[in-house]
């Protein structure tokens, strides 16, 4: 067994000085949330739990909104803001603060605020960028991309393991490369569906049912739905298609569905694993562990940490994620999502690099019950971003 599946240290977490080497400065932290995805509102929320739980003794907080047309705002500090609440979910707007930009060049690592008529402001030095973006075009290494150009560091994996995560294809090509298993699936690209659509029925019929018919880019749940009839494909497809043209459709497999969060190590150690969690969804109430029941209603929704499974198999179940986190290259954290079949075999579905990571989400939930608190989760996080180089690495 991988020493990456040893319990999670609970001692303080040294401190990394700030990069411009005054100590007494704090660690300026710019949260970037919202974006352009259809998880919009869920990386609002998100921050909302970040903001609410960094340490405003030791870091500068810089809230930094992305509306759903791309526009960089200096948002508002505020968690109630921000937060899911009474089925509202949060928006960031062109009126949500003035427009912001991130400096390019390397070595500068500024903020600038844009305001009709004025001359840009300096609002100063970003030592380390916090993207709780899910989702195209914030999770799917783009965002990474331009923080590599700007030479920021920041949270969570680079490009390409982003981009690989993102993608449930190419996620399941490298993980099964790497000698992990993952359940019977076919893709279906765009050209594919309008050149031949009885081929990929063919093709998705192989799989039997039910099926599981998915955005190949998203996630939060966004446009999924179970199949249990193939009259029921097509238009599985194209609720798909609203959200992706690529389209991935997964066999249904017989088993639970256990959680399992990883954080990357400190120094070159091996990241580390937390104890696992199940979620057991009220069927009478959601067929699935869709959008609705992941974020509106919890009351049909029990998220339990530690899963009720043997020991020997929490271990197995904790190195799959190491093993998964490292296939991808990823970095900071992930969620790692399998299913234990009745015979205790462990499938991967997916590996989710910036999850959802509210205080009631699982991945904090899970590192909780492993013994990592919410706040200090979000310091280690921080301070793994400061202790990576920039650059290749």
């Amino acid at each position: 067994m991988s020493d990456a599946t040893t319990a999670p240290s609970t001692s303080p977490v040294p401190v990394v000085p700030a990069p411009d080497g005054d100590a007494r400065r704090k660690t300026r932290v710019a949260v970037l949330f919202g974006g352009r995805s259809g998880e919009h509102a869920i990386s609002a929320a998100t921050a909302a739990g970040v903001l609410r739980a960094i340490d405003r003794d030791r870091y500068e907080v810089v809230p930094v909104g992305i509306t759903r047309e791309g526009r960089w705002v200096l948002a508002e500090d505020d968690p109630e803001r921000w937060q899911i609440a009474d089925g509202r979910l949060p928006e960031v707007t062109d009126g949500s603060g003035a427009e912001v930009v991130l400096s390019l060049a390397r070595g500068e690592r500024t903020l600038r605020v844009l305001e009709p008529g004025q001359v840009p402001a300096v609002l100063g030095a970003v030592d380390v960028v916090f993207p709780v973006l899910h989702g195209p075009f914030g999770e799917d290494g783009t965002v990474q991309g331009l923080l590599e150009l700007a030479d920021v560091h920041y949270v969570g994996a680079g490009v390409l393991a982003s981009a690989v995560g993102m993608d449930k294809h190419f996620m399941k090509l490298v993980l099964a490369g790497q000698g992990l298993a993952v359940g019977p699936y076919t893709v279906i690209r765009p050209a594919d569906w309008e050149r031949d659509r009885a081929a990929c029925v063919d093709a998705v019929r192989a799989l039997g049912l039910p099926l599981f018919v998915k955005p190949a880019r998203a996630g939060s749940s966004l446009g999924i739905t179970r199949v249990d009839d193939l009259a029921d494909l097509e238009a599985a497809l194209e609720a798909a298609r609203e959200h992706d043209p690529k389209v991935i459709v997964e066999a249904g497999i017989d088993g639970r569905e256990i959680e399992c969060a990883v954080l990357g190590g400190r120094g070159g150690a091996a990241p580390r694993a937390s104890l696992p969690g199940e979620i057991v969804v009220d069927h009478d109430s959601h067929t699935f562990y869709d959008f609705e029941a992941k974020y509106l209603d919890e009351a049909h929704v029990d998220l339990r940490c530690p899963a009720d499974l043997p020991e020997a198999l929490i271990e197995e179940i904790r190195d799959v994620a190491v093993r998964t986190f490292e296939a991808v290259g990823a970095e900071g954290l992930s969620r790692v999502d399998v299913f234990v079949t009745p015979d205790e075999r462990v499938v991967v579905n997916e590996i989710n690099t910036m999850p959802g990571f509210t205080p009631f989400s699982m991945y904090p939930r899970m590192w909780e019950a492993s013994g990592i608190a919410y706040p200090e989760l979000v310091d280690e996080l921080v301070q793994l971003a400061l202790e990576r180089p920039t650059g290749l690495r």
